[in-house]
């Protein structure tokens, strides 16, 4: 391997180290939502999306302010155009032309022109046009950072569930393999039936294929979340916080306000910056009968030559200035502007129905997702003694059946009962992480 090539890989190794020392290995939820605030992709696009409107605001301020360009002209005759002239100018007969070439026949001229926008109404309307999609790209990126969030702590806390319900099904699986050792030890002996050593290998049968299940299901969602941080696929993943972390008293004390300030709610403000989008391209299409007043300034030099002298100093440029002032007054458009004006005003009333319509729709929302979210906390909190209640009666019926007080059939139903609530247990954990985040989301209030 030559010096050069070594050198290369050196640098390529070395960058990729420097990229992965920058990537966490370990993060907490907030940590995992401040990477994804900075490197999910639809955040990033939304970012762009900013970006923008900023230059598109500026090309529109630059509309206004005073333009300068400047141009050069070379022209070579390869034949001076003839021209006809009576030849009674020059003492000839009547009637006759004398032929006349006039100039040299190489010219360059160069100049520069300076425009300046006095009054256009149009340009005015633009102004605030371009202030007002600047701001609707700012919502756009807000809303897209809500979802980002929402969807990070869904999918962490979704990583989480797995885990726990992972848990719960390895406590299960060894539960079953240690009585149905038990119980083959007394089917061989002659002191229970082969039925119900048959029942718990099928329980224990349907618990395993529940296992590799939620095994594979956890490596997918973890996948899921490292697309949604903009996190390499490839790179490992280890989450700090735990689901006890996770189900605090917070999660279940959302402090609702008795009034609810939708104005803060990112669809409302899209609505209202839509309305006034609107109400702009109705006023632009209303300028457009106004006059537009503009001014110039020209200067200009020329040189004329027989042979291409136009470098050296004693070629001589003869200069010209011009200042002018140029008005355009729209007089008739056989109803054009009319018709694209009602057609504006027409888009108005349409955005005012449709704010009207965001405002309502938002606050029937509000209602039914805080409705849902207290619904979702009582029922936690009933699938947590219910979990409780379960784990008790299958551990009393466990040894009820090996005194011989309960049949195979009992035992079988409580443990059915138990995997039942301890699977309602990890759904209602969910529902309140979702709902909590759904009512959020509405009201923009993002809460730790």
């Amino acid at each position: 391997m030559t010096s050069k090539a070594s050198f290369i890989l050196s640098i390529f190794f070395g960058l990729q180290s420097v990229f992965a020392q920058n990537l966490p290995e370990v993060v907490s939820l907030e940590e995992a939502i401040a990477f994804g605030e900075q490197n999910n992709r639809n955040v990033q696009t939304a970012n762009m999306e900013v970006q923008k409107a900023y230059k598109e605001k500026w090309s529109t301020i630059a509309i206004g302010l005073p333009q300068i360009s400047a141009n050069a002209n070379y022209q070579n005759f390869i034949e001076l155009p003839t021209s006809l002239i009576p030849a009674q100018f020059f003492g000839g007969n009547e009637g006759e032309f004398a032929e006349v070439q006039f100039g040299t026949p190489q010219i360059m001229d160069a100049g520069v022109t300076v425009q300046q926008l006095i009054f256009d109404g149009s340009y005015i309307v633009g102004l605030e046009a371009s202030r007002v999609f600047l701001t609707i790209s700012k919502n756009i990126f807000e809303k897209t950072l809500l979802e980002v969030r929402k969807n990070i702590v869904n999918t962490y806390s979704s990583v989480l569930l797995v885990r726990e319900n992972i848990l719960f099904l390895e406590k299960n699986k060894q539960n079953l393999t240690n009585t149905l050792e038990e119980l083959n030890q007394l089917f061989r002996n002659g002191f229970e039936e082969e039925e119900s050593v048959e029942q718990l290998r099928l329980t224990l049968s349907g618990v395993e294929t529940q296992l590799r299940y939620a095994q594979n299901l956890e490596r997918i969602t973890l996948n899921m979340l490292k697309l949604l941080m903009g996190f390499p696929s490839q790179s490992p993943l280890l989450l700090s916080d735990t689901l006890d972390k996770l189900t605090n008293e917070s999660l279940f004390n959302l402090q609702i306000p008795e009034e609810h300030n939708l104005d803060n709610n990112v669809d409302i403000k899209i609505a209202e910056n839509n309305l006034l989008s609107e109400t702009l391209l109705y006023r632009y299409e209303r300028s457009k009968s106004l006059p537009r007043l503009s001014a110039f300034l020209n200067g200009n030099y020329t040189g004329n030559s027989e042979t291409f002298s136009f470098t050296e100093s004693s070629q001589k440029w003869f200069g010209a200035a011009l200042f002018g002032v140029n008005l355009q007054v729209p007089i008739f458009s056989s109803l054009q502007r009319r018709a694209n004006s009602q057609k504006a005003k027409i888009a108005v009333s349409q955005a005012e129905k449709n704010l009207t319509e965001t405002q309502e729709r938002i606050f029937i929302e509000v209602q039914a997702a805080e409705n849902e979210y207290q619904l979702a906390v009582e029922n936690y909190f009933t699938n947590k003694e219910n979990l409780d209640l379960a784990s008790r009666i299958e551990t009393k019926n466990q040894t009820k059946y090996f005194e011989g007080v309960a049949s195979s059939f009992e035992l079988r139903e409580a443990q059915l009962q138990l995997y039942s609530a301890q699977n309602n247990y990890i759904i209602s954990i969910q529902n309140v992480i979702q709902k909590k985040l759904i009512l959020e989301t509405l009201l923009n209030t993002p809460q730790q």
